[in-house]
């Protein structure tokens, strides 16, 4: 009797212990717009002259995502990427930022997670070497105190869509910084693998820019 009796408490309490190892890492997040219609209008161009283009730093830059399942979550980056960040007048308001990623360099948290997320049943980097994200409009303002609100088309696992998301943009001296985390849900993007049937996998991604771009001195 005191044999079950215990199996009836420990039961519950490995439950609870599960459930409080795997919260939501999306939770709180903002949520991207997402959407398949035409990219919004850029702004008007810049003053002639007044463009500053700036490739962006792919070794202090990060282009990360975190996704989730039943059972806990995992970290991942791409290792190869590259972009600009294009100011308008000296601010990112009216200015550009392109951005891509070799999906083939993805990398995680866990050796053997690589390569799955390199099959067909994630980035399938065979068919899409590449993902890409282009700005259509950069202002001023954003969700949580954010700096600026971006719009842009996201082409991901070979689909396109339009998405908009807060960041926040650092116009220095020495360099332009730019930071966001905002969440999507994967099966926008074709992304569909559920995953083992007591470990699914959460359809919303968290993902994670940070991106920096020296300026030219003198």
């Amino acid at each position: 009797m005191i044999t079950s009796r215990i199996a009836r408490i420990a039961v519950p309490a490995a439950l609870l212990l599960s459930l409080a190892g795997c919260e939501d890492p999306t939770k709180d997040k903002p949520k991207a717009t997402v959407s398949s219609a035409a990219p919004a209008q850029p702004q008007a161009a810049a003053p002639s002259g007044a463009a500053e283009a700036l490739p962006i730093d792919a070794t202090a830059s990060t282009i990360g995502f975190v996704g989730s399942k039943v059972t806990g979550k995992h970290e991942g980056k791409f290792e190869k990427i590259s972009g600009t960040i294009t100011l308008a007048g000296g601010k990112a308001e009216g200015g550009k930022i392109s951005i891509e990623a070799d999906t083939a360099s993805v990398k995680s948290d866990a050796e053997k997670l690589d390569e799955h997320l390199k099959s067909k049943d994630f980035f399938d980097v065979a068919t899409y070497p590449k993902a890409t994200f282009t700005s259509t409009q950069i202002k001023a303002g954003g969700e949580n105190g954010a700096t600026h609100t971006i719009t842009g088309e996201l082409d991901l696992h070979g689909v396109k869509k339009t998405i908009s998301f807060p960041a926040t943009i650092t116009e220095g001296a020495d360099a332009v910084s730019g930071n966001a985390e905002f969440v999507i849900n994967r099966k926008d993007f074709g992304i569909v693998y559920a995953g083992k049937a007591d470990d699914l996998i959460r359809d919303d991604v968290l993902l994670k820019l940070s991106l920096k771009a020296p300026r030219k001195q003198g």
